[in-house]
């Protein structure tokens, strides 16, 4: 990149992440007022935002002092593993079985070979692991990749479990698996692949991104920082576009199985055992705060009782 980094004369407190998060209790405060339902969903989401922030800014301070290829190789692994989380437990409504541990192999052969090509070739970055250039890029790639891979699942099982009877016909008048899920797979991946199609087809002049932005005020020229958000366009569209053709492959191949019979059985439509448990502890918590509190509004009503009745009978005895 061409020029000296441009030094940094902007210090950020934690009062200026409030003043941030005010646009965001606005924006709750609107939606009560409408009753549209997501004022604690933009709530929840921005605190998330803070504390993952938090943490992700400590963790990548000690790796970029470090400068360690294994530090590096954690957060890479980190950032994927918790994307897998995101895309199983929060983001899908329907799941099939060993859906988290496919979803994860999926997002490493993707983000990993793409970002380690990409950073070495594309960006001419050696070694391919410096922290500064490597960790973001792989954060954007499983970000991208997360979205295109919970769009693609959820059609396919939306379609086998929902709208199972077309598939069956199709294997009941003697077609394999595979001709009777192809048209599901496209369509699949057709809705997983238009986000980051449509991102590619307005970028530079309707909106500027982020990595370009960032680079600017690094001290990059333009046209180098141009170039550079060009390659990472290019990669998030190869790692999502891979991620989400495994992942179609592998949930039809589980819903669908190889004696070409659909599966409705290996769906699982109920929360997630994460929100499950959240929802058990948090009843158990409110349930023991509640009796705890009618044990001491007892014990308090009790002792009034005895108070009032002793004093009563102190006066009959004169």
């Amino acid at each position: 990149m061409d020029g000296p980094p441009a030094e940094d004369s902007t210090h950020l407190t934690w009062a200026n992440v409030a003043l941030g998060f005010s646009f965001i209790l606005f924006n709750a405060v609107i939606s009560t007022s409408l009753n549209l339902g997501v004022g604690s969903s933009l709530v929840t989401s921005a605190l998330r935002c803070i504390i993952q922030l938090a943490i992700m800014g400590l963790l990548l301070q000690r790796v970029f002092e470090t400068n360690n290829p294994w530090g590096v190789a954690g957060i890479a692994f980190l950032l994927n593993f918790m994307g897998t989380i995101e895309a199983v437990a929060n983001k899908s409504k329907k799941r099939f079985h060993n859906m988290f541990t496919l979803v994860l192999l999926s997002m490493l052969g993707s983000t990993i070979p793409v970002s380690i090509i990409g950073t070495r070739y594309a960006m001419a970055v050696e070694p391919f692991w410096k922290p500064p250039q490597y960790i973001p890029i792989v954060g954007m790639l499983c970000g991208n990749t997360v979205s295109g891979i919970v769009v693609a699942v959820a059609y396919v099982l939306k379609e086998i479990y929902d709208n199972r009877d077309k598939v069956e016909m199709y294997l009941a008048f003697g077609a394999s698996r595979f001709e009777a899920c192809t048209p599901i797979a496209r369509e699949a991946l057709r809705l997983a692949l238009t986000p980051t199609i449509n991102q590619m087809s307005v970028i530079g002049i309707i909106s500027i991104p982020g990595m370009m932005t960032g680079a600017i005020l690094g001290g990059s020229s333009v046209a180098q920082a141009a170039k550079l958000q060009m390659i990472i366009m290019f990669m998030i569209s190869a790692s999502a576009a891979l991620a989400s053709i495994v992942t179609t492959v592998s949930t039809l191949a589980t819903v669908v199985d190889n004696e070409h019979r659909v599966r409705p059985d290996r769906v699982v439509v109920r929360e997630h055992a994460v929100w499950r448990a959240r929802d058990w502890l948090v009843s158990g918590a409110v349930g023991g705060i509640k009796a705890a509190g009618w044990t001491i509004f007892s014990c308090c009503r009790r002792k009034t009782r005895g108070e009032n009745g002793h004093g009563e009978t102190e006066r009959l005895l004169g």
